[in-house]
Order: C-alpha cells, then structure tokens, then sequence
C-alpha cells in the first residue's frame, strides 16, 4: 500500500476541517440557548474518524458511537444538516428529534449513531450479514469507545461475526476513560485488542492519533474482510480534549489533571501533519472551512423546528 504525499495531505485537511466544526461548536454552544442538544466533541480523536472512513469506499457502511460527529464528518456526512440536528431543527438530519448523538446519512454509509452505548455495534454486524448473504463486496465498520467493551452486545456481536466470518471491523477509540472512570479502575489489566483472541479473530493496536497509521491498519482489516478473511478488532489509543459531554475542559474536576490532558495536546493529530501545506495553504483551507462552517450554522439558525404534526411520523 503506498502512502501518497496527496493523500496526506487530503487526510491533514480533513482532519483539520473535523477540528475546526468541533472547536466553532463549542465556542457557540452556550449562545443564547440554542443548542440544547447534549454534545460528545470529538476534539483531539480527529486521526481515528478520518483515517477509517478514507480506508472504506463507497458501498461500506459505519455504526457510530454517542461521540458521533467524528465519523459522521469524515464519512462524508451532510454538515448542514448535522448543525441544524444539533439547534433541533426539521432540516436536521434526524429531523430535529434526535439531536447530537442521533446522526445518520445514510446516502453516505453512515447508517446512525446512538447514545445507547455500544447500541451500533450489532447493527454493523447486522450489515455485514446481509452483504454476506446477498454476496456484495461491501464492509461494515463498527466504531465505539472503550466503555462499550462492558457491554454484553459488544462480546455478543465479536462471537457471531467470528463464527460466520462475516465482513465487518470493530474499532474501539480507547480514549482512557468511561465518563469520568479509568480503563484500569474498571477492568483488569488486559489490553483491549488482545480480546479478539478470544473469538479467533485478528486483534491489532495502533496509534491513533496518527491518521496514516490508522488508515493503514483499517484499509489491511477492510481488504481482509473484504476477501472473506473475516473480522478484525483495532484499537485505537487515543484522548479526548474536553469533557466527556460539553464544550468545557475539566481537568478541574479531579479524575484527570492538565498535565496529562498537555502530554496529550503535545500529541496532537492535526499538528502532526501540519508541515505537509505552507502557510499560505492552510490559511486558505482555514478561511474555506470557516466559511462553510458559518454557512451551516446560519442554515441551522434560520430553520425551523419540528412541526408537532410529524411528532409520530416514521416512529414504528
């Protein structure tokens, strides 16, 4: 697999664009009580979205976790119609009554995310069965945090695509912390990815605030899936700048300091590959985001709510 300086650069760039929505949400988010959507910001985990969703083509599908805006973006997501989901509006692309973490597009694979946590990780196993069983070349990605490893559907689903060898890659975005909650306060002293072994499958761990590594690992897993191989579970190692729900930093709060959310901030995945543009290159890409970003926020600002009417409609 050869690693272009294009598509570098394509991954910087989106991974920037990724940044830039989720630092402007969070500027605004307490602005005249618009937003009244809770909201899991993706800051810092950037790498993680952009480098799976540019392994997948088009035809795959991904089931994303409550800390939704990361693969709903960099899959190709509608930005418009997520801004205008989080003001709650009917343009929304949940029509206004889901909100952050209810995001799908589904004319682009992202085929919604939950805040019933580890809630997607049978559906992307509920896909990928049924692209195996009308024998489409097309893969499933399934994309969840660390805390979602607790959750019975998560040991459920890895078992099944197992034993049916079914086309699907589970990534698990180990930021550390359940909430407020360290992986090691919660579990024993097992690493995430060696639990495939378990269920037969290929467990892998990468760095995942480096896009091109992340991107190579899953673009290996797809193709394998892809060919019948089956299954793969990556991890993801990776942190999340601000709090677990809400636009603010908590270092203030006790269960982590400033001085790990810095050695963190250092690792930065933006800033890794910002040398791949010049000055007058990123500029330009900063003013086109910023543009396209105020756009979606005044499209979300001058739509309306929800009629009460549709309130029942497509509710099965």
């Amino acid at each position: 697999m050869k690693i272009t300086t294009t598509l570098k650069k394509k991954l910087y760039s989106e991974m920037l664009r990724l940044r830039m929505i989720e630092e402007r949400i969070a500027a605004i988010y307490h602005d005249a009580n618009e937003m009244k959507t809770p909201t899991h910001l993706y800051t810092g985990q950037e790498a993680v979205a952009v480098g799976v969703a540019n392994a997948m083509i088009e035809g795959d599908v991904v089931g994303a976790s409550h800390r939704s805006h990361g693969m709903y973006i960099a899959k190709g997501g509608d930005l418009k119609a997520m801004m205008a989901e989080l003001f709650g509006k009917e343009t929304g692309c949940s029509k206004g009554w889901g909100g952050s973490m209810h995001l799908v597009d589904v004319r682009k694979g992202v085929m919604g995310s939950s805040s019933i946590l580890g809630g997607t990780i049978p559906h992307a196993v509920g896909c990928a069965l049924a692209f195996q069983i009308k024998d489409e070349s097309r893969v499933a990605v399934s994309v969840f945090g660390d805390a979602a490893i607790e959750e019975g559907v998560f040991h459920e689903s890895l078992n099944w695509a197992s034993l049916k060898k079914l086309p699907v890659i589970f990534v698990c975005e180990n930021n550390l912390y359940s909430t407020s909650t360290l992986l090691k306060d919660r579990q024993p002293p097992v690493k995430i990815f060696k639990r495939a072994e378990s269920y037969g499958m290929q467990g892998i761990r990468v760095d995942g605030n480096d896009v091109v590594k992340v991107y190579e690992v899953v673009s290996e897993a797809i193709a394998g899936a892809r060919e019948g191989r089956g299954p793969a579970l990556i991890e993801a190692m990776t942190y999340r700048w601000r709090e677990h729900v809400g636009p603010n930093y908590d270092y203030d709060l006790g269960y982590r300091t400033k001085a790990e959310l810095g050695e963190w901030m250092a690792k930065c995945p933006v800033k890794k590959y910002v040398d791949l543009l010049s000055q007058e290159e990123n500029e330009s890409l900063i003013k086109r985001y910023a543009k396209e970003i105020d756009e979606a926020i005044e499209f979300a600002r001058q739509s309306p709510f929800p009629r009460e009417e549709l309130m029942t409609n497509e509710v099965l």
